[in-house]
């Protein structure tokens, strides 16, 4: 006989967190929303936390390489989508990797005989305008010289023209020895007025280049999330399909974690894909979605370092349309955080959750953070800002960008929704549409954070595990959802209804 689930499947918009005392001390400045993103033993520190409970989407139309740089900039983090080839998905997470660090590991490299040809197509191939040249063309060879668009002008010298005629020689270059610190590296930098500064070793050999512009954007970020060697942390997802061929490639471009996109992560393709990542690299992952207690516990069985909760709750998404499948993304949170800790009470290891889907309001953040979502992945809201890879087209007066769901033809992701039949799209789970155009990342995050601080401060609660623990939620009725928006009131034309 089939289980039936007599209570009602709820959504976040049917709760609303009831206040508690309000201390002296519960002021939005003092509110830490640093949240582990992978799972970690009792008494221990997590590999990897983020300083915001927040992450993009595995989505075309979400997250590429400039997504993860402004994300992880802000301190949260990108999971680059896997629905395009190994190879590009690969130089997406290179190109994130490398783009901010302090220490950073060279990678443009080329040797004096290259010419100035190889510089502009190097250039063009990587967005890097400084070029170390090495005597053997790697990024841990012997020094010997740096070519800057200062060194060159592309109306006058032949792109036949050797690096060794124009580069800036090891002779002249101001440079730092192994062992020196970041900060006076930078002092380096400031005293010269570099724009970079090589770091090499006794034997000559480069080790690393600083940059002047990663001081300065340091200073403007300072919740910016970064591994050891100072690089943006860089998520990436994955199917349980190419996964011996896209791991891999995706290790080696320097990813720090991954994720198993799937619809449904109740499977044992997602259990085998966890078992390969695990024996062949030393990479976190994660896996999901699932929306009860079995589907967790079978994931974290597995091995899994964090769990995605949510079915058919995103805003493009129409697998309860189509399939008849799913739970309300409250209801699943709610049952899922209730298994974690309880496996956490029996094994001392505590697993992540990240709540996916279902997020409308700003404040369907908070609720489910107070749900026991550790962090939250969202789609719409990151497809919104400059910084999602889509175009922004004017549609009547207004401005939108283009969104599209993964399981939509326009994704043609079927690695994604694959139960092991016929490889391809039999039907739709996703749409095609727009979202309105919301401007820069920064901004709005800005303004989303301080909502979700303002909201503990009224919960009496100064970080996510106090909120987890203290807060009181209440069930609302159809009436006071009504209530709870403007009514019985004529709105003047310029009121903007915020999130």
């Amino acid at each position: 006989m089939a289980h039936y689930y007599m209570e009602p499947s709820r959504t976040f918009s049917e709760f609303l967190l009831v206040p508690n005392l309000t201390t002296k001390d519960c002021n939005p400045s003092n509110v830490s929303l640093k949240t582990p993103i992978v799972k970690f033993k009792k008494g221990e520190k997590p590999a990897y936390s983020l300083n915001i409970p927040f992450s993009s989407a595995v989505m075309q139309a979400v997250s590429d390489d400039r997504m993860a740089v402004a994300l992880a900039r802000s301190g949260g983090i990108s999971f680059i989508f896997g629905s395009q080839s190994v190879e590009s998905q690969a130089e997406m997470v290179r190109k994130a990797k490398s783009y901010k660090a302090g220490f950073v590991v060279s990678r443009s490299n080329l040797t004096p005989e290259h010419t100035l040809k190889d510089v502009l197509e190097l250039k063009e191939r990587t967005g890097h305008s400084t070029v170390a040249i090495t005597s053997d063309g790697s990024p841990k060879g012997r020094l010997v010289g740096i070519v800057t668009g200062r060194d060159y002008r592309i109306s006058r010298d032949p792109q036949s023209k050797t690096v060794s005629e124009f580069m800036t020689p090891f002779s002249k270059l101001i440079y730092g020895k192994s062992g020196i610190t970041l900060s006076e590296a930078n002092d380096l930098i400031w005293d010269h007025k570099l724009n970079c500064l090589p770091v090499v070793d006794e034997q000559g050999n480069l080790d690393y280049l600083v940059f002047r512009k990663d001081y300065d954007e340091h200073k403007e970020n300072p919740s910016e999330l970064l591994d050891a060697n100072k690089s943006y942390i860089v998520g990436a997802g994955i199917n349980t399909k190419d996964y011996t061929e896209r791991v891999p490639a995706l290790v080696a471009a320097g990813v720090d974690v991954l994720v198993i996109d799937s619809s449904d992560g109740y499977s044992e393709w997602q259990k085998e894909t966890i078992a390969f990542v695990k024996s062949n690299s030393d990479v976190k992952i994660g896996a999901g979605n699932v929306v009860d207690r079995e589907g967790f516990l079978y994931l974290v069985e597995a091995g899994a370092d964090f769990i995605k909760v949510g079915i058919g709750g995103g805003s493009i998404c129409i697998t309860r349309e189509q399939k008849g499948i799913g739970r309300g993304q409250a209801s699943a949170m709610i049952e899922v955080a209730a298994a974690r800790d309880e496996y956490f009470q029996q094994t001392g290891i505590y697993v992540p959750i990240c709540s996916d889907g279902g997020i409308v309001h700003d404040y369907h953040i908070t609720l489910a953070l107070a749900m026991g979502a550790d962090f939250v992945m969202m789609g719409r809201y990151f497809a919104r800002f400059d910084e999602s890879p889509t175009r922004k087209l004017k549609v009547g007066n207004n401005f939108v960008k283009e969104f599209w769901g993964e399981g939509s033809n326009r994704a043609r992701n079927w690695e994604r929704y694959d139960t092991g039949g016929k490889a391809g799209l039999m039907f739709e789970e996703g749409v095609d549409s727009y979202v309105p155009y919301a401007g820069s990342l920064h901004e709005n995050l800005s303004k989303t954070i301080h909502k979700i601080k303002s909201t503990m401060c009224n919960c009496g609660s100064l970080t996510i595990p106090e909120l987890q623990q203290n807060a009181r939620i209440t069930l609302v009725s159809a009436t006071s959802i009504i209530e709870g928006g403007a009514h019985d009131v004529i709105l003047k034309e310029n009121s903007i209804a915020g999130e």
